[in-house]
């Protein structure tokens, strides 16, 4: 559990508020993510500037499928779990049990299981690639573009799982996440090197 004291809904106000409404809106609750990073609303409204610019490009399925290739990468329960919920709106929940649990068997296009392979190898190894790693994406089919958006995705993924890792916030099962999907996105980080302050709990009830 983390020690940062964040701003409960009944008293927020001015940037915080309007961050709380968002979420309220689009999710029906405030993560405690989004509690935790608007501590310094300015910088959370950059990031997510920063999202819409990079999934803007990129498309909306790739964004969330790199990122989810990313979270899988550093072991982030907490993003994980958000972005499979996001998944969902355009993917089914069968079809996105089997890319969590073997995305190269999914039935996914080559371009885009090339494009998690690039995400992940981003998130582990990042200072062994090379010209090779982007070359791979460019014969999967991707424009020079596509590759830096590829890249940003992933890394602005790093920036935001790692300060979630960090501060030890508390990671949200999103309400409506099936119990079957929820086993099967984090099957891959869960073992003996699970993160301890990175473990499921309840979402949030909106207002506590």
């Amino acid at each position: 559990m983390s020690i940062i004291e964040t701003t409960p809904e009944s008293t927020a106000a001015g940037p915080v508020a309007r961050i709380y409404a968002d979420d309220l809106q689009a999710l029906g609750y405030v993560p405690s993510h989004t509690r935790a990073m608007a501590v310094n609303p300015e910088a959370l409204a950059a990031w997510r500037a920063l999202q819409a610019a990079i999934a803007g490009s990129l498309g909306v399925r790739r964004y969330e499928l790199v990122t989810l290739a990313a979270a899988r990468g550093l072991g982030s329960t907490a993003c994980l779990l958000a972005h499979g919920k996001k998944a969902l709106k355009f993917m089914t929940e069968d079809e996105l049990i089997r890319v969590a649990h073997d995305y190269r068997t999914a039935g996914l296009p080559r371009e885009e299981v090339a494009m998690m392979d690039f995400a992940i190898k981003l998130s582990t190894t990042s200072a062994t690639m090379d010209d090779g790693d982007s070359q791979s994406l460019r014969d999967a089919g991707f424009g020079d573009r596509e590759i830096v958006d590829i890249a940003l995705a992933a890394a602005a993924r790093n920036y935001f799982s790692r300060a979630l890792q960090a501060l030890a916030v508390n990671v949200d099962v999103p309400p409506g996440l099936g119990r079957e999907l929820q086993d099967a996105l984090l099957a891959p980080v869960r073992g003996p090197a699970d993160h301890p302050a990175d473990a499921p709990a309840p979402a949030p009830i909106p207002g506590d």
